[in-house]
């Protein structure tokens, strides 16, 4: 299978489109039906891209994504249906009402982390001085 484009498909200056790409319709219509594909945009291998929406220039579409909708410039869509998760070079995440909005970072700060060999040091004293009330000194020496 190649790279389907279909009738009424455009496709700008300097694009990318990997094996198993479909710009395709959505239906029967007649007139403009196909997708309009801006210049430096990149279409990853599986992508389908339906119906007569515009991709804007330089955006990215991930592998395997289903594009319904239109993509504003400089995005990065991905997924089933796809969805924008950078813009502009910057994480992005939907919102319920539709629009966009910046994406909390998900960076681990290291300071917040527990300190799990201090834990362990600890749990380790308290058994050490369970064990020493339990046996004789003598007793303790041998384990």
């Amino acid at each position: 299978m190649g790279v389907v484009i279909g009738e009424t498909a455009e496709v700008g200056d300097n694009c990318t489109i990997y094996h198993g790409v479909t710009l395709g319709g959505t239906g029967h219509d007649t007139g403009k039906r196909h997708p309009t594909i801006g210049s430096g945009v990149l279409i990853s291998t599986g992508s389908k891209v339906l119906g007569p929406i515009t991709i804007g220039d330089n955006s990215r579409i991930g592998a395997n994504s289903v594009v319904l909708k239109d993509v504003p410039p400089e995005a990065t869509v991905v997924g089933i249906p796809a969805r924008v998760v950078r813009l502009n070079g910057e994480r992005v995440e939907e919102t319920p009402e539709g629009g966009l909005r910046p994406r909390p970072s998900e960076e681990l700060n290291q300071l917040d982390l527990p300190d799990c060999i201090d834990d362990v040091c600890e749990r380790l004293d308290v058994i050490e001085q369970m064990v020493n009330e339990l046996m004789s000194p003598e007793e303790a020496q041998n384990i």
